[in-house]
């Protein structure tokens, strides 16, 4: 954002046009109560710059507005992990934020965009970080207000790690003094870089995952699934900035960006169109791993059920084998159970051919039951 050319304006309403007090109105004579202060505990840091050096170290929220409105021709940079409502509607009030954009830092969970509300600009950013551990991904929500004296980061998550980007600008004045663009940059450029150990923790995922797809690991579908939804996610974060960021560099000469930082936000842009092709490569190449896995698994499966099916049909056919071998041998039992009766009127007992006819019997009836079970290549 360009700094005004006409003076600290809102410095001059903040110091004579104080929001007025909840309670009866002063006295004749007697100075305005001071806002109440707003609890710091989401306040992680705050610090006031001029030509690109500290000049103060505020503790809370009430003495960064008092100090900003003291000190002429300073940019106030202001840090809250997860700030409560009260906190946004005090920075609201000072800074005249617009209520929608409020409104977003306070519930988070939005997609990333840049908006201008007047002479303030408004960058939700997703940030990214891998977690070796796990071996997932972890997301971080930072909304960002500019303005022309001032940057408040409302982070949500634990990524990005602003304290090492305030320490990186703190130690390049020249880059600070140019302002609260110059942060922005800081802040953009600190959340794309962590995408780099993103996008190596994933590719190492990837190359793992397709020597499990070979290797036929029962869990390999689920490890496809979850680094998909992942893939999904890092796809949401850094698609919109690489829009943002042309967005950005589209009103370089509208709003007078400093030339050094015009190279420092392209190649920004650079770095977040790199970055989201390997996201896009990285969503077919999943997609491609499953479709490969799915097939392997059908094969896998259809191997095992013709292994099934072979060895019922092996099954079946000695099942066949036994059952004739019994039939053939049900005949001369029956033969020899039927004359082995102790009765005394049967015809054949007193027939001298009668153990030929019973044995001759018994022959017949299993070579007919064998040449019927053989033709039939049951044995």
């Amino acid at each position: 954002m360009p700094r005004r050319q006409e003076g600290r304006r809102y410095t001059w309403r903040r110091g004579t046009d104080p929001r007025p007090p909840a309670g009866p109105p002063s006295a004749p004579g007697t100075e305005p109560a001071a806002a109440p202060d707003v609890p710091p505990d989401s306040v992680v840091h705050a610090a006031l710059y001029r030509d690109g050096v500290r000049v103060a170290s505020p503790a809370s929220l009430t003495d960064t507005y008092r100090q900003l409105r003291e000190k002429p021709d300073t940019t106030a940079w202001i840090g809250l992990a997860r700030p409560t409502e009260t906190e946004l509607k005090s920075l609201a009030a000072e800074f005249d934020l617009h209520e929608l954009a409020v409104e977003d830092a306070l519930e988070a969970h939005q997609r990333p965009k840049l908006e201008r509300y007047g002479e303030t600009l408004f960058v939700v950013l997703s940030a990214a970080r891998y977690l070796d551990a796990a071996e997932e991904v972890d997301f971080g929500e930072l909304h960002v207000f500019v303005g022309s004296d001032f940057v408040i980061t409302v982070r949500h998550g634990a990524a990005p790690d602003l304290s090492a980007v305030r320490r990186r600008m703190e130690q390049s004045p020249d880059l600070l003094k140019l302002g609260p663009e110059a942060i922005l940059y800081a802040i953009l450029d600190a959340v794309v870089d962590g995408y780099a150990p993103v996008v190596d923790g994933v590719q190492n995922d990837i190359d793992e995952i397709e020597t499990e797809v070979f290797s036929g690991a029962p869990e390999v579908s689920r490890r496809i699934y979850e680094l998909s939804r992942e893939m999904v996610e890092f796809q949401r974060a850094t698609r919109p900035l690489v829009g943002m960021l042309h967005g950005l560099m589209a009103g370089f000469a509208k709003y007078g960006t400093d030339e050094e930082l015009q190279s420092y936000l392209r190649d920004v842009a650079d770095h977040v169109t790199h970055t989201s092709e390997r996201v896009d490569g990285f969503r077919q190449a999943l997609t491609d791993i499953l479709t490969v896995n799915a097939t392997l698994v059908t094969q896998q499966q259809n191997a095992e059920m013709r292994a099934l099916a072979e060895a019922g049909f092996e099954q079946n056919e000695e099942i066949k084998k036994i059952s004739s071998w019994a039939a053939i041998l049900f005949a001369p039992t029956l033969v020899g159970t039927i004359y082995g009766m102790n009765f005394e009127n049967m015809p054949e007992l007193g027939w001298s051919l009668g153990y030929p006819f019973a044995i001759g019997l018994m022959g017949i009836v299993c070579g007919s039951l064998y040449v019927i079970f053989k033709r039939r290549d049951w044995l």
